[in-house]
């Protein structure tokens, strides 16, 4: 359980590092998993197995060599029971409750991000609730477990202290060279706001929380370790489907606009009342 500091420090900043939340044997057992779910050798199959930095990719134009990559799998607790039982870790959906100020969440999905060494590309600057167009209201927190040490040297993210109470500047973030977030239009943020990025390092084993609307990204990879991690995207229970965009989990959806986010593909992972994993 979170502490009071806590989550005024969470509140303030919009991002939070929490405790060690996996032992070295499970954060080996998950990394087992996902080398078996990237090479296709599960029955069960994600929704998105993908090269993030591949020519069809709004990121594409950060690519500074031609073999540069980013491996982005969405939903692979729907490919691995290891996955889905990390979904529901009962520590960590307990801190997402209390940060998220709800009795009950559901996965809204899941998502790897795998940064090879020396040639692991870059994340670019974002706010994660703009990209999901299907959902509202914007006040989800993801969960992000570090499977390898995420350091400055392998691409750790960076994040913008206070930016998740700014609104949706999606459209206007971008990147300086030296990869330090710039808003094209600096006159549409508060008067009070600081555009200023800090490393958010986070040792294996170890998660760190955000809110989906804090601007947050990562550089490349040009060191020679791995940068793998796993980020569950919770939402509280009160989460409606408003669709005004494309999402790779439309198709899943099977409710009306307005109504919950509920279903098969979303499930319940934490009930102050009950467990439901």
């Amino acid at each position: 359980m979170l502490s009071q500091a806590q989550l005024n420090e969470f509140e303030n900043n919009g991002f939070l590092k929490g405790d060690v939340v996996l032992s070295d044997a499970e954060v080996e057992a998950l990394r087992e998993e996902l080398d078996k779910v990237m090479g296709g050798e599960t029955v069960r199959k994600p929704v998105l197995n993908r090269n993030m930095l591949e020519s069809d990719s709004p990121y594409d134009n950060m690519k500074m060599i031609a073999s540069e990559k980013v491996v982005q799998i969405v939903n692979i607790w729907m490919a691995s029971d290891l996955f889905l039982q990390h979904a529901g870790n009962a520590r960590i959906c307990e801190e997402v409750a209390q940060l998220c100020h709800t009795d009950s969440l559901r996965i809204w999905h899941d998502q790897i991000q795998y940064k090879p060494p020396v040639t692991g590309g870059p994340t670019a600057w974002h706010q994660d609730h703009p990209l999901w167009p299907i959902i509202q209201p914007a006040d989800l927190v993801s969960a992000w477990v570090a499977l390898d040490d995420a350091v400055i040297e392998n691409g750790c993210m960076w994040m913008v202290p206070g930016s998740h109470k700014w609104g949706n500047h999606q459209r206007y973030l971008s990147s300086t060279p030296d990869f330090k977030p710039y808003h094209k239009r600096p006159e549409m943020l508060p008067n009070n706001a600081v555009v200023e990025a800090v490393p958010f390092e986070i040792k294996k084993g170890q998660v760190g929380y955000h809110h989906c609307l804090t601007w947050h990204g990562s550089p490349h990879n040009r060191s020679d370790l791995k940068r793998r991690a796993i980020a569950v995207h919770y939402m509280p229970g009160h989460t409606r489907y408003e669709p005004v965009g494309e999402h790779a989990m439309l198709s899943y959806v099977n409710v009306q606009p307005g109504e919950l986010l509920v279903g098969d593909h979303f499930p319940e992972v934490y009930n102050k009342q009950r467990v439901s994993i």
